[in-house]
């Protein structure tokens, strides 16, 4: 696995253990004797970060814990953290297979942008069935491809033992309802990715500011304005732009009874 990075931090060791039982030659997986226990750190979620272009997604990801951002686009020069350039879907597969394999000290995969990443995946769909376009392919074949390499990819590596953040920017959709219209602010995602993102999702953060002379901060409840969510139900509706910030909520919230829902 290529990383570039402009800090010494270097790599230590994070394994994935499975325990197993063999069974007639064929190893299966032991049912789990104990609860798992609830997850403190922010950085162990898999959150949504999103918003309009230079408001801060990317500062507030490269915050996590030990972070390792894919980067699907440019955007990150401001930034000292470790980061791989993709530009295609196998590459893509190939940087997951290495961080589920290889030793390494990253504990938070940041994908930037998740947007562009669905994009790689459409195209080595199309490319690999020889159409141009899905829609090429009749009754949905073509999207439902798309949509199945996708769901595989990230369930996959949502299931390793790191935390998961995506980053995509805002798009404002007008909503009509039977009085009024409203402008709402929604994931720049295309449907096939909208439902499984949002609903894998434990944080959905818009990542917003009144104005550019405003302070930044996050909204984490959803409106009529906006698209947002906290599995905890818990947290404040707005915090500060900032993980220390954010994680002494997650603290407060995991103090109440029930902790996370």
């Amino acid at each position: 696995m290529r990383v570039s990075c402009k800090n010494g931090l270097k790599a230590g060791a994070i394994q994935k253990k499975v325990s197993t039982e063999n069974i007639g030659g064929i190893s299966l997986p032991k049912l789990p004797m104990g609860k798992t226990p609830k997850r403190t750190n922010l950085s162990d979620y898999i959150i949504l970060l999103y918003g309009h272009p230079k408001v801060g997604k990317s500062t507030l990801a490269s915050q996590m814990d030990n972070p390792l951002f894919i980067a699907t686009e440019a955007g990150l020069n401001s930034l000292e953290v470790y980061q791989v350039p993709v530009k295609t879907w196998p590459e893509f597969l190939e940087i997951c297979a290495a961080i589920d394999k290889e030793k390494h000290q990253f504990k938070t995969i940041v994908i930037d942008t998740i947007t562009n990443l669905f994009k790689f995946c459409s195209a080595y769909v199309c490319q690999k069935n020889g159409i141009a376009h899905e829609s090429e392919l009749g009754f949905g074949k073509g999207w439902h491809l798309v949509k199945e390499e996708f769901f595989r990819a990230i369930t996959k590596l949502s299931l390793l033992p790191l935390g998961l953040v995506f980053i995509c920017h805002a798009d404002i959709v007008e909503v009509k309802t039977r009085t009024i219209t409203i402008n709402r602010q929604v994931p720049n995602l295309p449907k096939q990715a909208y439902e499984l993102i949002t609903t894998m999702s434990d944080f959905i953060f818009l990542c917003d500011m009144e104005d550019k002379a405003a302070e930044r901060f996050i909204r984490t409840k959803p409106s009529e304005s906006w698209v947002a969510g906290d599995r905890t139900g818990r947290l404040p509706n707005e915090l500060p732009m900032n993980y220390i910030e954010i994680q002494k909520a997650l603290d407060n919230a995991m103090k109440n009874e029930g902790g996370i829902i």
